[in-house]
């Protein structure tokens, strides 16, 4: 039956009504503590710096640069190059950080305290064609101490700017040195590869592809000489056997006529007319000529048969060594003609050799020169970065190329980040009624009693004919009015410490109350 029976609003205002001293108290109490919390809390202050990440001074196109990182990529490096443990441990000795707690915290510990007061924020803008690009950042530090506060933020500061210095020359001095030493290698290798190129074609000089053209020429000639010499050698193969018909016909007693034998016969000289031939030979060329070593034999068998018996030779003697003369000038001629005949012979083969073994020489001539040729390459791109590389190391010594800038140092802060009082106190605010509520609501739950007249039917499951009202006696009215002029003055006295606190933590009461007269007019 008590399970049916819903309290009323007067049964609530009736509630609160026999609690309302608990509710008070409950209230300040909450009120209090949050106050007492928000005053008790150290205040933490911070100072922080804004650094700007400034592009290249010099043009991109012109020279360009080889630290081409991200900018949010670097910043991270940095960071966590700057908070190292060395660096840190540093800052917390030469500032006594943490010191109140030096005996209960290890180093470690104040090392992991410092890295979470250490803050670094990047900011970020939309570039048309780039999206979100860092263009600066935020490097802030927290402590109880505002001054403790703005040194530790401008030595964080100082190494954020060191060390990105730093990092870049390191950066552009190790790729140069890098570089350098890869141009080096490489032109060893070109050397290398220069000296083995002109082995080869000292070693193959006479099947070398560029020449190709001069050597066919060369046995084009060879063989248009060899066909005048074997001309010539068959000339004289039938010279020598006219000739050595002659001697025959001269042994025999008969002599030869002139035209008995065509062209080829040929007229009787005597001594003075073959020098006279012998002279003219010689103005037209060497004594190593065949046509001028067969007339000096001529001479000198005239001279021979003429000395052995002046006058006393007959005619047909005469002839006979004449004729004798002739085929010895005829054999000397066709073994000259047969030497030339196989030098020529021996030119062709070489030239012919020569020709048949280009197409090798230039396969291996082609895969050394495409290999020289990809050396050159290499080098030459090696060196031209080597080059960028200089520039760039320039840039960075120079500081002209992309660089961090103290847009704004640090300055002394004035007021606390934290903790926010005014929010710890509206945060009192809430949970008083909250608390208050909820404390009231436990207590009527575990109070059984019966509220009123309806829940007595409920209860009793009959009606009520009548009641008896409650009837207060002297003692307790005196009693209620001394509890309300006990509330009236606590109301006042919380209003008069809020004012205090007001007035001395947030706002003078004076100016909080002509501004709020200002908004009235």
């Amino acid at each position: 039956m008590a399970s049916e029976y819903e309290m009323s609003v007067n049964d609530y205002i009736a509630i609160i009504k026999h609690r309302a001293v608990l509710v008070v108290v409950s209230i300040a109490a909450i009120l209090a503590v949050s106050v007492l919390v928000a005053i008790s809390i150290p205040p933490v202050y911070e100072s922080s710096s804004t650094i700007l990440v400034e592009s290249q001074q010099i043009s991109p196109d012109l020279v360009a640069a080889n630290n081409n990182t991200f900018a949010d990529e670097r910043i991270e490096v940095i960071r966590q190059r700057v908070m190292t443990r060395e660096h840190l441990q540093e800052i917390i000795d030469k500032y006594n950080l943490f010191s109140s707690q030096s005996q209960q915290s290890s180093v470690t510990e104040k090392i992991d305290e410092m890295r979470n007061a250490i803050a670094v924020s990047l900011v970020s803008a939309a570039v048309k064609g780039r999206g979100e690009v860092t263009i600066a950042f935020r490097v802030s530090f927290e402590h109880r101490q505002p001054e403790i506060a703005n040194k530790v933020a401008n030595e964080l500061a100082t190494l954020f700017l060191d060390e990105n210095i730093r990092q870049r020359t390191e950066r552009a001095s190790e790729t140069t040195e890098f570089l350098t030493q890869e141009a080096d290698k490489l032109r060893v290798e070109l050397e290398t590869l220069e000296n083995r190129l002109a082995d080869f074609k000292q070693a193959h000089s006479n099947a070398l592809p560029e020449h190709q053209k001069l050597r066919m020429d060369m046995l084009s000639r060879a063989e248009t000489e060899l066909k005048e010499v074997d001309r010539d050698y068959k000339a004289a193969r039938e010279e020598l056997r006219f000739n050595e018909l002659e001697v025959s016909a001269a042994s025999a007693g008969v002599a030869s006529k002139p035209g008995a034998y065509g062209a080829a016969a040929e007229k009787p000289q005597d001594l003075g007319s073959l020098k006279a031939e012998y002279t003219r030979l010689l103005s037209i060329y060497t004594q190593a000529h065949p046509d001028v070593r067969a007339v000096k034999r001529k001479i000198a068998a005239l001279e021979v048969a003429q000395g052995t018996g002046a006058g006393a030779v007959s005619p047909v003697s005469l002839d006979v060594a004449k004729a004798q003369a002739r085929v010895a000038a005829s054999e000397a001629r066709i073994k000259s003609l047969a030497d030339q005949k196989r030098e020529i012979l021996g030119k062709i083969e070489a030239y012919e050799a020569q020709i048949l073994e280009t197409p090798q020489v230039e396969r291996g001539m082609v895969t050394l020169m495409r290999d020289h040729e990809n050396a050159r390459k290499k080098y030459e791109e090696i060196r031209t970065k080597e080059m960028g590389a200089k520039i760039s190391e320039s840039l960075e010594q120079e500081n002209k190329a992309e660089r961090f800038v103290l847009l704004e140092s640090p300055l002394m802060p004035e007021k606390p980040v934290r903790p926010n009082r005014k929010k710890v106190v509206a945060m009192g605010f809430l949970l008083a009624p909250v608390g208050t509520g909820a404390l009231v609501m436990l207590l009527e739950m575990l109070n059984q009693r019966v509220r009123g007249v309806e829940a007595l039917a409920s209860v009793l499951g009959r009606r009520v004919l009548g009641t008896i009202p409650y009837i207060h006696t002297k003692a307790e009215l005196a009693h209620r009015k001394r509890l309300r002029r006990f509330l009236i003055l606590c109301g006042f006295v919380l209003i008069a410490c809020l004012l205090i606190l007001v007035h001395f933590f947030y706002m003078p009461v004076d100016q909080m109350v002509f501004k709020a007269l200002a908004r009235f007019e």
